[in-house]
């Protein structure tokens, strides 16, 4: 579902820019690169700057845009999964050393693009998990065995998110277009 620490980033297309605005009912900002994409093609993951264009501090570096993926995490974070994930850093010396490497990755491959002069990164790291949105674009942009809570969001979401083919009709099914963006075929 991601890519793989040696791989880079794809360039942001004027294509995918609108794909995106889409996606987010809005026009995006602080666009850097395309992090991972469905099977579909579609951006799922862009890399963002760590301000945006007025200068204003933006610590998601990786921000999950399809909008199927933000509303199955939005309905897991209902179900109350991060405050139990929260407890388990307490009680798990090994998850919470992961966790903290995690951060500390975030932290780095934001500073090289430009310093916000803090050690906050996203999501609640490394002493909670806030936002599992945060997670799993972390996961899905650098791939598995990065954050932790990223994987286990992967996890979570496979039955209903199976292979992240948002286009693709399930067998006597029609695809859900509602939340899809399908490419532009009439050119």
């Amino acid at each position: 579902m991601g890519n793989s620490e040696a791989q880079q980033f794809e360039p942001v297309t004027e294509h995918d820019r609108e794909v995106i605005a889409e996606q987010l009912g809005r026009p995006p900002r602080a666009l850097r690169a395309v992090a991972a994409r469905c099977p579909s093609g579609h951006p799922s993951v862009v890399q963002t700057s760590p301000r945006l264009e007025n200068g204003t501090p933006f610590p998601t570096l990786y921000y999950l845009t399809c909008p199927r993926l933000a509303s199955l995490v939005g309905k897991l974070e209902a179900s109350g999964v991060m405050r139990e994930m929260t407890d388990r850093l307490a009680e798990d010396p090994e998850l919470a050393a992961a966790y903290q490497r995690a951060h500390e990755s975030y932290l780095a491959e934001r500073d090289a693009i430009e310093s916000l002069g803090h050690e906050v990164t996203a999501g609640g790291m490394p002493g909670r998990v806030k936002c599992l949105h945060v997670h799993l674009a972390h996961t899905l942009a650098k791939g598995p065995g990065v954050n932790p809570f990223g994987d286990e969001t992967v996890r979570l979401l496979s039955e209903e998110w199976p292979s992240g083919d948002c286009a693709a009709p399930e067998p006597d099914r029609k695809p859900d277009t509602s939340s899809a963006v399908l490419p532009d075929t009439s050119r």
